[in-house]
């Protein structure tokens, strides 16, 4: 079968930052590039709503340009550092803290970043067909054909950027993955001129509570733990400190949940289909990485569509997934152990350094060699 004169080289099943990053990068190549998505703008979604520093320049690296000039006009908040607080209700509460190393991350609300990526994707010419639900794929020799509820498209490339019960994955045999950790999140708003400059990661017990400020007069709020909280106000009962601060506050909008997972899949690629973002595997939402990732593996993608190779993403995307899932992994031993956390935590609030050292790694500042074993060994003990 015949793709046609009307086919695009690219074809993107999920309209999200994952799915409008790639259109972005490939269609920087000069690529013709159509995104499909079932729903239509704006699509939200739980989510932290921070983007640090490393996530800042991954954006800027797969062309979206003037981004300084942009945040200068759009609702959202300087961020410049991470702050972790132990237990608040013990007699001495642990907390520590690290500046990012050189320019600060931003608090954004998701529906505004999705609204930068859009408006982005289509100055670059990228097509968009909203409110689409893809119904089957057929491979042929050309590429492939995609059978929505409405139309039927014909690409070149098939890219699956929806999610992490992905349908492209599921048509495509890529679904074979290990899961390494499943939690959920809560994500709920609140009015409130926030009380800090620093992304606060509160930890007890029953979980971790993330507070983004996004704007001169909002946080974000994301409860993530193994058991689902019944509601905000039941999570906050979980973190007395925080709630003493959200006291005066009143939520906006009503809370958001989803699952976050630790997957990955043994393959992301097949014939001339990818899968990006969670649809290709995730890390715990601990890490903060999850735009930052998708972001990189944009970038990775579109060279390899570029060079007519997917087997350049697949290598790329190992890459690109080892150091957010080691710092995941390693976190999660934290949430696991009080004992550790407490150990780790005290560890940090003494020698604030091998924090900031930390932080730098994670977010890319240094090299994971550059970690000595004389910190491992304040930290381990």
């Amino acid at each position: 079968m015949n793709l046609g004169r009307s086919a695009s080289d690219v074809l993107i099943v999920g309209g999200g930052p994952a799915g409008l990053a790639s259109a972005i990068a490939a269609a920087r190549q000069g690529l013709h590039v159509e995104v499909i998505d079932a729903m239509k703008p704006p699509i939200d979604k739980a989510c932290g709503e921070g983007l640090m520093p490393d996530s800042l320049e991954a954006l800027a690296a797969i062309g979206v340009t003037n981004l300084d000039q942009i945040l200068s006009t759009t609702e959202n908040h300087r961020l410049r550092g991470i702050r972790f607080l132990g237990d608040q209700t013990s007699p001495n509460p642990l907390t520590t803290e690290a500046a990012f190393p050189q320019a600060p991350g931003r608090g954004i609300r998701r529906t505004v970043l999705h609204q930068i990526l859009l408006d982005r994707a289509a100055s670059l010419g990228v097509r968009f067909h909203w409110e689409n639900s893809v119904q089957s794929i057929a491979p042929t020799a050309e590429g492939t054909v995609v059978h929505s509820n409405r139309q039927t498209l014909r690409t070149r490339y098939l890219i699956g950027a929806d999610g992490p019960c992905s349908r492209v994955a599921t048509w495509a045999g890529l679904t074979e993955a290990s899961i390494h950790s499943r939690r959920i999140g809560l994500r709920q708003h609140y009015t409130i001129a926030p009380w800090t400059d620093f992304v606060e990661v509160y930890w007890s017990n029953h979980g971790q509570a993330y507070v983004t400020p996004n704007s001169s007069n909002e946080v974000c709020v994301a409860f993530i733990a193994n058991k689902k909280f019944p509601s905000s106000e039941a999570a906050l009962s979980h973190f007395p400190a925080l709630r003493h601060h959200l006291a005066a506050s009143q939520p906006n909008g009503p809370a958001r949940g989803s699952i976050t997972l630790g997957r990955k899949l043994r393959r992301v690629t097949k014939a001339n289909i990818a899968l990006i973002g969670d649809a290709s595997g995730s890390v715990d939402a601990v890490t903060g990485e999850g735009m930052a990732l998708c972001f990189r593996q944009a970038a990775a993608l579109s060279l390899a569509l570029r060079a007519n190779d997917l087997a350049l993403y697949q290598q790329a995307h190992r890459r690109i997934q080892r150091l957010p899932t080691l710092m995941s992994r390693s976190l999660l031993l934290m949430d696991r152990s009080p004992r550790l956390r407490d150990t780790v935590l005290r560890t940090f609030q003494r020698t604030p350094w091998l924090f900031e050292r930390l932080l730098q790694m994670h977010i890319g500042y240094s090299p994971f060699q550059s970690v000595s074993m004389e910190s491992l060994h304040v930290l381990t003990g």
